[in-house]
Order: C-alpha cells, then structure tokens, then sequence
C-alpha cells in the first residue's frame, strides 16, 4: 500500500523522461544546444576569448546599435551560470532559469499549446523583455539614474525568456497554486539587488520583472482564448 505512490512518480517520472523529445522537441534540442554552447565556452575557449565572445554577445545598449541581431541571437545560445559549482548562487540561479524555466516550464508550454506558441513565449522574454529594458535604460540614463558604463554593461543568456516560460507556466498550476508561484517568479529577480543605484533596480532586475509581465500577459491571452474556444462548446451541451 506505502509502496505505491514513489512507485506510481517514478514511473511518471520515466514516462516523461522517455517521452521529452517526442513531445517537447524545439525545448529538447534547445537543451543540448545550451548545454553544449557552455561546454565550448567552459572548455573549449581561453579565458580571453570566452570574456571577448561574452562581451560581444551581451544585449547591452552599445551592442543593440551595433549588432542587435548577432547580439541577441548569441545571448540566447548561452546561459550566465554554472552547474557544477553547487554551492555558488550561480548555480541556484541556473536551476531556475535552465531547470525551471526552459528545461520544465518551456517544454510544458511547447507540450501543451505546441512548438509555435512555446518560441513565441520565449522570444517575448528573450526579445521583448530586452528591447523594453533598452528604452527604460535610455530612458534612467537621461534623468541620471543609471551610470554611463551601463551602456556597455554584460548582460548575456536566456534568463529573461525562461523568466518568460516561468510566468507562462503559472497555467500549468492548480488555481490555489497560481498567486505563490506568481509572487516566487516576481520575487526571485529581487534577492541579488542589495542596494538600488536610483528610483530604478539594477537593470537586469528590471529586464526580469518585464519578461515576467509579458509571460503573465500571454498566459492571460491564452485563458482567454480557451475559455472563448470552450464556451460555445459548453453552451451546446447545457442546450
């Protein structure tokens, strides 16, 4: 009788395992291309050239003029923290941006609303979450909030769009779940902003807390969409 729950998640568990690159295949192949992307930067590059690709690829203000497309293409091909070193913070920031929120949440959302849906959540974090920070750092620079070296500050990876899939995700949760899950997702940003160099938080922080907003916004539409899909459907039956 005891035995059967941990057997039953096991077996869950396998299942899912076993079924990831069937059902989750742009997630499943977006894994590996991270996983291999930091072993080569780890690994395979010296230290002067892994400093000189991140500082090229970092989605600040200078490389944003010169080169957005390169620049934003390359930060999500790389994640900004460690999974060996497991002590750090680092490595706690890497199980919630590559565990939580690619690994599970954008392979949920791939899962269950497809393939299309799952990179468009993504890009709204990744993409949309970074050209807003843009406009809100020009915006701090103007009134003297932020300094001047921000405009070439390193800020690379794929925490804005997993920021993104883990604000989508709160449609996976039971209702009574929804608002811890949305205060964690909103909340974790925060811990490393010791002190604010203004009215604003560390830019970063800001970038985080938007790509949440437009994950929640998406969750929100596709509520919406489904409660709309399933009313007529509804109203049929009760008929």
């Amino acid at each position: 009788m005891n035995a059967r729950p941990p057997l039953g998640l096991l077996s869950t568990l396998l299942r899912a395992v076993r079924t990831y690159p069937r059902r989750s295949p742009l997630t499943f192949v977006y894994v590996g291309l991270l996983l291999l992307g930091h072993a080569w930067v780890e690994y395979g590059l010296t230290e002067e050239q892994a400093d000189d690709l991140r500082a090229y690829i970092s989605t600040n203000l200078d490389n944003l003029h010169d080169h957005p497309v390169r620049a934003l293409a390359g930060s999500a091909l790389l994640y900004d923290g460690t999974l060996t070193d497991i002590t750090s913070t680092g490595f706690g920031g890497t199980l919630i941006t590559l565990g939580l929120g690619i690994v599970v949440g954008l392979a949920w959302a791939e899962r269950r609303f497809g393939t299309p849906r799952a990179a468009a959540v993504f890009l709204a974090g990744h993409v949309g979450a970074t050209l807003i920070t843009a406009l809100v750092i020009l915006f701090a620079l103007h009134q003297g909030w932020y300094p001047e070296s921000v405009r070439a500050a390193s800020d690379y990876g794929i925490s804005y769009g997993a920021q993104g899939a883990l604000a989508f995700a709160t449609l996976a949760l039971p209702r009574w779940a929804r608002l811890p899950w949305a205060a964690f997702v909103l909340a974790w940003p925060l811990t490393g902003d010791e002190e604010w160099p203004g009215p604003l938080p560390e830019f970063t922080t800001v970038g985080h807390l938007l790509a949440a907003a437009l994950g929640f916004a998406l969750a929100a539409a596709t509520a919406r969409g489904r409660r709309r899909a399933t009313a007529p459907a509804a109203a049929r039956t009760g008929g």
